[in-house]
């Protein structure tokens, strides 16, 4: 076991800054900047995954995907928010006003919550609640209200249906996720996130998904299936589900508020992503293997390059899943949760109880 290194939590910009004005003040500002900070990455994450998607499916299809837009087609996500903008906003005459137009801001603002407190490196967090966990669980539910909203204040039949669907698949696969989560907490003994990542400090091996024989990886396929389904993706976007509800819940949105839907989309993949990163994958951490030359190197990469570099590998797997396999059904779908995840997540609960209290963890 390698010597635990010291993290410190304070950033030499937040440092300048609360030397430069005095305390209301300077705590004000820095919260103003985090949050600038913040919705330049909600930006700058959801364009490019934008685009990242449209490649990844171009070439499991075979073809090439964006070219024309800028150089590689990079440009066309911004072509296309812009003829969103420019499009004008429909609202149907039979539908709830404020419930319809209240809807497409609850899941961005869920996932906008739980970015505040992922720790993107060890000095580069907005927040660190010592129960991060609990908030984490809490707000993502913002996204769930907003679909729920969105499809019964539509007044429409395919919405209403979508919203159902995709509350009971929410309500559902959210219990196995929450459960493989419970697990790293019990393992690591905080349910603080910055404290979950520095507990995996060491050897590559010390990381969660390798540390809990079994019970790790398990946990870790687990987390990946239940936020699948959360996500509203393929193959368990029943809610959307083209082929059968013409669109589902955001049928009826139009211009900028359906572009809130689109947006939300891909900031809770990368949400979601960040957070098997950190629960799982050592977050911030460089990997270590006990070989002293590449240790070195390793470690002096940042280690905000090392949690973009983990969360692109686990959107990837998101959208190899998409591209991959056909649609459930919804009693499949239900049916693969109640029947299936959920026991297995509970048995591997009580798996990782008993490595935890035995001490069997990998030394």
């Amino acid at each position: 076991m390698t010597a635990l290194r010291e993290y410190p939590l304070n950033h030499p910009v937040g440092d300048f800054i609360r030397g430069l004005l005095p305390s209301p003040w300077s705590a004000i500002a820095n919260g103003a900047l985090a949050v600038a900070l913040m919705c330049g990455l909600v930006t700058v994450a959801a364009i490019g995954l934008i685009w990242l998607e449209r490649k990844v499916c171009a070439h499991f299809q075979a073809r090439l995907g964006p070219t024309r837009v800028g150089p590689f087609g990079l440009l066309q996500p911004i072509a296309d928010a812009i003829k969103l903008l420019m499009k004008e906003n429909i609202r149907p005459r039979t539908v709830d006003g404020l419930a319809y137009f209240l809807a497409p801001l609850l899941p961005i603002t869920g996932s906008f919550l739980v970015l505040a407190v992922m720790p993107f490196d060890h000095d580069i967090q907005a927040m660190d609640l010592p129960a991060g966990v609990v908030y984490v669980v809490a707000v993502s539910g913002l996204g769930i209200l907003g679909i729920l909203i969105g499809g019964w204040g539509s007044n429409n039949k395919y919405s209403m249906l979508g919203s159902m669907r995709s509350g009971a698949q929410l309500f559902s696969y959210e219990l196995s996720m929450v459960l493989c989560m419970l697990l790293v907490v019990m393992a690591s003994g905080t349910a603080s996130l910055r404290e979950i990542v520095l507990s995996q400090q060491g050897m590559v091996w010390d990381w969660w998904i390798i540390k809990m024989p079994g019970a790790g990886l398990l946990a870790f396929l687990l987390f990946m299936i239940s936020s699948t389904a959360e996500l509203n993706r393929g193959p368990l976007d029943l809610s959307e589900a083209e082929s059968e509800l013409t669109g589902g819940f955001h049928t009826e949105y139009t211009g900028i508020s359906f572009s809130m839907f689109f947006l939300a989309e891909f900031v809770n993949m990368f949400a979601s992503a960040g957070l098997g990163a950190t629960f799982f994958l050592g977050g911030f951490l460089a990997p270590q293997f006990g070989f002293a030359p590449l240790d070195n190197a390793l470690f002096a990469i940042p280690g905000v390059l090392w949690f973009f570099a983990k969360v692109l590998g686990l959107i990837f797997l998101y959208m190899w899943f998409r591209w991959t396999f056909p649609r459930l059904r919804i009693d499949h779908l239900l049916s693969l949760e109640w029947k299936f995840l959920l026991p297995v997540s509970m048995a591997n609960l009580l798996l990782g109880a008993t490595l935890v209290t035995f001490k069997l963890m990998i030394p």
